[in-house]
């Protein structure tokens, strides 16, 4: 899919710019980007200009969404088919996404991409190829990429996830020099296509799934035991579980996580909110 060039607005940013309007400014500073950059923008009395080109003034927008140009309007960030799928503003920067009104990233403590660096970090990633299963926004793959890693394979089942990504500037453009053609990410569910990656041809794995009750057979036996199949002896594997309350669920989804991983061939253990774990 092609990326969005675009100009993103949410609430915060679209009062900025209509407060400078209403003042009679005629130059405002913003990020039209979430934080990517800063840009100067030239302000008309029925229009704003950035980057040469002319938008319509925003209304009504809401609080928590995230805006794009979409034919001669704004429009969310949001898509339904069958479930409610739409990127998020953070005071960070980054954005994260919902599913159905369920947040599918961390953000409450610290940037969403920040987060995913500290669990990146884990798996050692220079010089090495990886295998993130679950793509999502494509933070993993972000800071596997800043970090020096050789190849990573990225897979993202939901094509609305890969919409979002699109969108959002702070996810990595497999096509952009940066990226060196070391990205390569597939939109396929990575339960089939892990069939055809052969035995030790991975050096680590980031499995960052959906919550358990969304995508249980990203939780399974059967699942676990082929991770540990393309993984080489020796590698690293940091599985995502957040920390759910076994109190109301009644389940201890890490434990039972730990337990699967090693019963696959791994030595595991709890680390940050999921487990990490080492090919015997």
């Amino acid at each position: 899919m092609p990326r969005y060039s675009g100009p993103l607005l949410t609430h915060a940013v679209a009062d900025g710019l209509l407060a400078a309007r209403d003042a009679c400014a005629v130059i405002w500073n913003g990020s039209f980007d979430l934080g990517v950059s800063n840009d100067e923008v030239t302000l008309h009395a029925d229009a704003w200009e950035w980057r040469g080109q002319r938008h319509p003034y925003p209304t009504r927008l809401k609080d928590r969404t995230i805006y794009y140009r979409d034919g001669e309007d704004f429009s969310p960030v949001s898509r339904y088919a069958g479930s409610l799928i739409k990127l998020v503003p953070t005071q960070w920067g980054p954005p994260t996404f919902e599913i159905d009104g369920i947040k599918m990233l961390p953000t409450s403590k610290e940037s969403p991409l920040d987060d995913a660096r500290r669990k990146v970090a884990l798996v050692q990633p220079r010089g090495k190829i990886i295998l993130d299963t679950c793509g999502g926004l494509g933070y993993f793959a972000a800071c596997c990429l800043d970090a020096g890693v050789a190849r990573i394979l990225s897979f993202e089942k939901n094509a609305d996830v890969l919409w979002l990504r699109t969108l959002n500037p702070w996810s990595p453009d497999p096509g952009a020099p940066s990226s060196g053609d070391r990205l390569q990410l597939s939109h396929g569910d990575v339960t089939v296509a892990i069939l055809d990656i052969p035995d030790t041809s991975v050096d680590a794995l980031l499995h960052d799934p959906p919550r358990f009750g969304i995508a249980g057979e990203l939780y399974s036996q059967a699942f676990y035991d082929q991770l540990a199949r393309v993984l080489r002896r020796g590698g690293r594997l940091f599985h995502y579980t957040g920390s759910p309350n076994k109190l109301t669920s009644g389940r201890d989804v890490p434990r039972e996580v730990q337990k699967r991983l090693e019963k696959a061939g791994l030595k595991a253990d709890l680390a940050l909110d999921g487990v990490l774990g080492i090919r015997r």
